[in-house]
């Protein structure tokens, strides 16, 4: 199938129309309004520095399912112990920028570019994109963030500097999320560490049914500052 390439103002063509890897589409803006669209069509950008947009829908979704996520035992051990302080959309811009600078293995560079860094910014300040955040002695050592559209949330990167925190974080999210009626946590590509958090991995077709009815609530939208 061919790769779309996406003009000014144009919709996104339909996710079941994806390359066999996932990629749907190329070019296009991050404006809020293009970004929102994507994700409640179950698309997500993904590139490189000096690299076009790209837009993708992936054959395999890894999704967190209300109750279904999964802390080893020496986690929930250590977190006892541990006692991080959680807090949400405190420090979004310190949170993402953490997560640009985290180093991944077998990838060069980062995929937050300052574009994409600049266009979670703008949605963290329209109400649709938040963070979960980890202190100690009111310095900041792990976090997540992600999209929050309907009773869905798109988790986008986390990030630790100290041993347990992203899990910490991921954990209040849980909480938080199924608190108000979510039915999942996007973890968009499956990997090893999703699937240790207890992902479950579903096809497109799958993904976008429960998308779907996600959508239906009206998105929590704001700041989630306690």
């Amino acid at each position: 199938m061919p790769v779309f390439s996406l003009q000014p103002g144009s919709a996104f063509p339909d996710p079941a129309q994806a390359e066999p890897d996932g990629l749907l589409a190329v070019g296009g803006d991050l404006s809020p309004d293009r970004l929102l669209a994507a994700y409640r069509a179950g698309i997500f950008p993904w590139y490189g520095p000096r690299a076009p947009i790209l837009w993708w829908a992936p054959p395999e979704r890894a999704l967190v399912l209300p109750g279904a996520e999964h802390l080893s035992r020496s986690t929930v051990k250590a977190l006892s112990k541990l006692n991080f302080q959680i807090r949400r959309d405190t420090c979004f811009e310190q949170v993402i920028g953490h997560c640009a600078r985290l180093k991944r293995a077998a990838q060069a560079g980062t995929w937050i570019t300052r574009d994409m860094r600049q266009a979670y910014l703008d949605l963290h300040g329209a109400g649709f994109a938040h963070s979960f955040e980890a202190f100690r002695n009111d310095r900041l050592v792990g976090g997540l963030y992600g999209i929050s559209l309907g009773a869905a949330f798109f988790g986008e990167s986390m990030f630790s500097l100290e041993s347990y925190a992203s899990r910490a974080a991921f954990a209040a999210l849980c909480r938080q999320a199924w608190a108000w009626g979510f039915h999942f946590i996007d973890g968009q590509v499956p990997n090893e560490n999703l699937l240790a958090l207890g992902a479950r991995v579903i096809p497109r077709a799958e993904f976008q049914q429960r998308l779907a009815k996600a959508l239906e609530p009206a998105d929590r939208r704001g700041s989630w500052t306690d």
